[in-house]
């Protein structure tokens, strides 16, 4: 029976394994992490991660060919492959500090697997890394190998989270890179053999190592890169009178464009886009690429942007001050159908509102009041850290209180920030909302999914991102 270990219990390594365990019966996968808490949510009624489809997905085979553990050694030395899905994280000092991937776990999990091994292994590369991190993760293996045989491929992960299951299930493409060699080849027609057991042969692209770990990058580079493009033009959509959304909707059409991530928002958020587009910075900097590594640093800028805008937005229409009042943020997690808070928006949106003193009623359905709270009060690159070396976080804010009704979060406040696109805000009965809140009654729809007409046919003095703008608003211009 091919055994397959996981390093990494988190979003990518999870929900992977399970389904490679669900799709392939006669594999064993075991995911191990040093983390006890998660693999103990592993194995547990609460998995430590939401995602719509993984708990059926998890149930059926875990105790069958699905094992978590804490025994990490153990289970890499049986393993015939070896898939790392550990952290790489923005470095936080040092050379490269807030642009570079930090490879230190996956550095440590390569001297770990050379220093383990007893049998041959393909070393497959899920953590999203920096171009020619295989060559140097090869030397680390290859210097320590002990007459033991070692093929590393890059199989980078495209998920989104909230159709993380969804997009395993049918993915546009499966990206497996490997070395132009007859070992590097038959490890990559290995894999696809895995693969193949759910995925079309046609969708597995096979590609050499360098191409696999810079598509990785380059693909959330041009995601965001749209993202900000279309957030760009509603700042001018609200200058000019446009609607972002009928300006999206035709240019959608063009077929050559194409209508996907063309939402105005309050920016992007997520574990990757910013990280990935910082490291692809650097990157091109350490190539001498000065030009190419400005243009993406611009697409960072216009989300900074973004929600820089959106707190000026907010403070500039309730007359130049927020101080004392009581704003109901509904969302947290960075978007819907995850309880993932890293990058989110709502977070530099909450952080600013704080800073001019005004009371914030946080709502979100997934994300709990200790990882608001710690998100509130922690530094902007020490969420990427493992659990265990982030600084503690107070168990409070004064200014903030978490709760569990979007109508508590709403009761009293003075206006109300749609931060997350939950299809629960959809269905909020809005007149409601609006007698219980002080007047004037405003509403800031960060994610454009409510029907402005009917809010302001209510009463609510309305923002939306991108759409032509209240008569209130036009009088209190938000200059970012």
């Amino acid at each position: 029976m091919v055994k397959i270990c996981c390093i990494g219990a988190g979003y990518v390594g999870g929900p992977t394994m399970a389904v490679i365990a669900l799709k392939c019966p006669k594999i064993a996968v075991t995911v191990v992490d040093i983390s006890a808490p998660r693999i103990n949510g592993w194995n547990s009624d609460h998995l430590p991660i939401y995602e719509p489809g993984l708990e059926a997905v998890v149930k059926e085979c875990r105790g069958r060919n699905l094992f978590f553990s804490t025994e990490v050694e153990k289970h890499v030395a049986e393993a015939d492959i070896v898939f790392v899905s550990v952290n790489t994280p923005t470095k936080t000092h040092g050379l490269g500090a807030g642009k570079a991937a930090d490879l230190t776990y996956w550095e440590s999990s390569a001297r770990m697997i050379a220093d383990v091994s007893k049998s041959d292994k393909i070393v497959v590369e899920k953590s999203t890394v920096p171009v020619r991190t295989a060559e140097a993760i090869e030397r680390i293996l290859t210097h320590n190998r002990k007459k033991i045989n070692f093929t590393i491929l890059s199989n980078p992960e495209f998920l989104a989270e909230g159709t993380a299951i969804k997009d395993l299930f049918s993915p546009d493409r499966v990206l497996i890179g490997g070395r132009e060699t007859p070992e590097g080849q038959k490890a990559i027609e290995t894999l696809k053999d895995i693969y193949a057991n759910w995925v079309p042969k046609e969708k597995i692209i096979c590609t050499n190592l360098w191409s696999a770990e810079l598509s990785k990058l380059a693909a959330n580079a041009f995601l965001a890169q749209r993202i900000s493009s279309v957030n760009a033009m509603s700042a001018l959509c609200e200058a000019t009178g446009a609607d972002i959304s009928e300006v999206s909707h035709s240019i959608g059409t063009d077929s050559r464009i194409g209508p996907k991530f063309l939402n105005a928002s309050v920016g992007f958020g997520g574990s990757c886009f910013q990280k990935d587009i910082m490291n692809l910075v650097y990157i091109c900097e350490c190539n001498g690429l000065h030009v190419v590594a400005n243009y993406w640093k611009q697409v960072i800028k216009v989300n900074d942007y973004q929600k820089s805008r959106f707190v000026n937005r907010v403070v500039a229409s309730m007359f130049n001050t927020v101080a004392a009042k009581k704003i109901a943020v509904l969302g947290f997690s960075f978007k819907k159908d995850t309880g993932d808070t890293r990058e989110a928006p709502a977070i530099d949106v909450c952080k600013g509102l704080l800073g001019d003193k005004a009371r914030l009623s946080i709502y979100d359905p997934q994300v709990t009041e200790d990882q608001i709270i710690k998100d509130l009060s922690m530094k902007k690159f020490d969420k990427e850290q493992p659990a265990h070396l982030q600084p503690p976080s107070p168990t409070s804010i004064k200014q903030v209180a978490v709760v569990w009704d979007a109508y508590t979060a709403v009761k009293d406040a003075h206006g109300v920030c749609i931060m997350t696109e939950w299809d629960e805000f959809k269905k909020l009965d809005y007149q409601k909302i609006y007698d219980n809140m002080q007047k004037p009654a405003f509403l800031f729809d960060g994610r454009n999914v409510m029907d402005v007409g009917k809010l302001r046919k209510i009463g609510f003095i309305v923002y939306s991102i991108g759409k032509p703008l209240d008569p209130w608003l036009k009088d209190m211009p938000a200059v970012a």
